[in-house]
């Protein structure tokens, strides 16, 4: 018997019908894209009709339409505003936990709503959530409190924010400093002033225009002191890089406040005068020593360099260091191994006399000393230069770059106390 054809199949096959969950998933994804606020209430109503449960991505999806619409749509501003704090107030009724990016959205829906101390309690409370605030966290507070002339208020969010170990940006300094321009916080604006300094290589245009404001004003002549120590000042702008000297506002009198250009060696075309070069403040030196003197115990041996800086300590009146190696070495024969200590000797000469009868600190690798010394038309010089405290031996092992880099960062400390 012959065995049945296998008939072909016409039934067509039925498309499953996707859940609840990802149809709502998908709309919500189209409102957002669209920043369509009335569709998204909608969904939301629709979802919560029917029971079905919102997770973070919801909320936050939801969130970002809210404050979009704000920011962009004024009619749509009251709505957008009530809406958000309502999704939120169900995510946190429904135990689910913010994020940085809820709370962020429902700060800002708290400043445009005009509550400023919202938007800031809001940051506040993340801990209480495990969260960690980032800069625009802090921004619809901020600004609000610096528009709305708060100035004690923008204050407290800063302190919050250097707890949180972060710094404002430029827009957050301009609104700061013009905020204490306004409420006659002449210390403050000084303090701003010289972090923009810190963080800022070029201003704004709006920035720009907030200084200029601040130096034409009236509060801006009355502010400095008349009486004032000018070797003070003088010694602490040498020990804040030059450029900073910490001590307020000195002088009295209108400014004379006109735009220019600093050529390129450092002269200013409008009132002639060369311009210091600032260097790093007291503050960052030690921290880059610091860190420095760190790094090299992790890949130096950790008793030899601790005996250097107890050394280098009892011994810091240099006011010169030289690499042995790189001048010993310098344009000799690599392949015959040569080392000029002829050379190395003018160099500490050149340096001693210049100094005014001041050695300078030499640090060489103990191997090398000891084939040097080994030569006896060395040996008389080095023996000298060890008595004398000219020459500090690095240990077998270490690497001499290291000990080359501390002292210098060291004796710059030491000369800038």
């Amino acid at each position: 018997m012959a065995g049945a054809q296998n008939q072909p199949n016409n039934k067509k096959t039925k498309k499953k019908k996707p859940s609840s969950e990802i149809e709502f998933q998908l709309n919500l994804n189209s409102c957002s894209k669209d920043k369509d606020l009335n569709g998204a209430i909608a969904l939301y109503e629709a979802a919560t009709s029917q029971n079905l449960r919102l997770n973070l991505q919801h909320v936050n999806s939801l969130l970002y339409i809210c404050s979009n619409c704000v920011a962009s749509d004024p009619s749509l501003k009251q709505s957008a505003i009530q809406f958000g704090f309502r999704v939120y107030d169900h995510a946190l009724s429904s135990n689910i936990s913010p994020s940085e990016a809820t709370a962020t959205a429902v700060a800002r829906l708290a400043a445009a709503n005009g509550e400023g101390d919202r938007a800031f309690a809001l940051v506040r409370s993340m801990g209480e959530h495990g969260i960690l605030p980032r800069l625009r966290t802090y921004d619809p507070a901020l600004y609000w409190f610096c528009d709305n002339s708060e100035a004690e208020k923008a204050y407290e969010v800063e302190e919050h924010m250097a707890s949180a170990g972060l710094t404002p940006e430029e827009p957050g300094l301009m609104a700061l400093l013009r905020v204490s321009a306004e409420v006659g916080r002449d210390e403050k604006v000084y303090e701003y002033l010289h972090k923009l300094r810190n963080c800022v290589r070029s201003v704004s245009e709006a920035t720009a225009k907030a200084i200029e404001d601040w130096f034409r004003g009236e509060r801006a002549c009355e502010a400095g002191k008349v009486n004032y120590d000018v070797g003070r000042l003088k010694d602490s702008v040498l020990r804040n890089g030059g450029g900073f000297h910490g001590m307020g506002w000195v002088g009295k009198g209108k400014w004379n406040v006109r735009r220019g250009r600093v050529d390129e060696s450092g002269v200013c075309e409008c009132c002639g005068e060369q311009l210091a070069c600032v260097d790093i403040d007291d503050v960052e030196t030690e921290m880059f020593a610091d860190s420095v003197a760190a790094l090299a115990m992790e890949r130096e041996a950790k008793a030899n360099f601790s005996e250097f800086q107890d050394w280098l300590n009892k011994h810091a009146d240099y006011e010169a260091i030289v690499d042995g190696a790189n001048i010993g070495l310098y344009q000799q024969n690599f392949s015959d191994g040569g080392f000029s200590v002829p050379q190395l000797e003018a160099v500490v000469k050149e340096l001693y006399n210049r100094s005014g009868s001041k050695w300078p600190l030499v640090v060489l690798h103990n191997k090398r000393f000891r084939a040097l010394r080994d030569n006896p038309s060395h040996r008389k010089l080095l023996d000298e230069w060890i008595d004398k405290g000219v020459l500090y031996t690095t240990p077998g092992g270490s690497n001499d770059d290291w000990y080359t880099i501390v002292v210098l960062i060291l004796l710059a400390l030491i000369f800038t106390a």
